[in-house]
């Protein structure tokens, strides 16, 4: 009961902070940070593909919802949770895959920040291509995906290691 009551917590923080104050952040449309990949980042990897699928279709149909974007977080988001285990195996020695919360502090900086790249970087891709719904303009898809991507994992940086610095003063 505890553990629902925080994810809804969590849940209604990321979707108020992507819609009212991440979102305006961009220059010319380029550079928005994704913070709503954080909260299936860090979903415990214990958690059934079932379960993180539909909180990440609820996370993204509410930011659609708010955005006024017919589904477009919904699908990049879904996605991303369907694979994320795929990934997160790619990065990690098979030996250390047990269960835990994905994190700066579980998994090693080198190996948490090439996952938190190849999350971005794919939901980040999804969500342009399904937007712009064309390859046309090539290199300005290009060109958002990566300041997406970028502004997305050092927003997500930042963030995890002020929860480390948290945690640690907290022991």
């Amino acid at each position: 009961m505890w553990m629902l009551l925080y994810r809804i917590g969590w849940f209604v923080g990321v979707v108020l902070l992507q819609v009212l104050l991440l979102n305006r952040l961009h220059f010319n449309g380029y550079g928005t940070p994704f913070f709503l990949i954080y909260f299936v980042l860090k979903f415990p990897l214990g958690v059934g593909r079932n379960e993180l699928m539909t909180w990440a279709f609820l996370l993204g149909l509410t930011v659609d919802i708010y955005t006024d974007t017919p589904g477009m977080h919904a699908a990049s988001l879904t996605m991303l949770a369907f694979v994320r285990d795929a990934l997160l195996r790619a990065v990690m020695p098979r030996e250390e895959m047990t269960s835990f919360v994905p994190g700066i502090v579980s998994m090693g900086v080198w190996a948490f920040f090439r996952y938190t790249i190849l999350c971005a970087g794919l939901f980040c891709t999804v969500l342009a291509v399904i937007e712009a719904f064309s390859f046309s303009r090539l290199p300005a898809l290009l060109l958002r995906v990566v300041t997406d991507t970028v502004a997305t994992v050092l927003f997500i940086w930042c963030i995890d290691a002020i929860g480390k610095q948290r945690r640690g003063k907290r022991l």
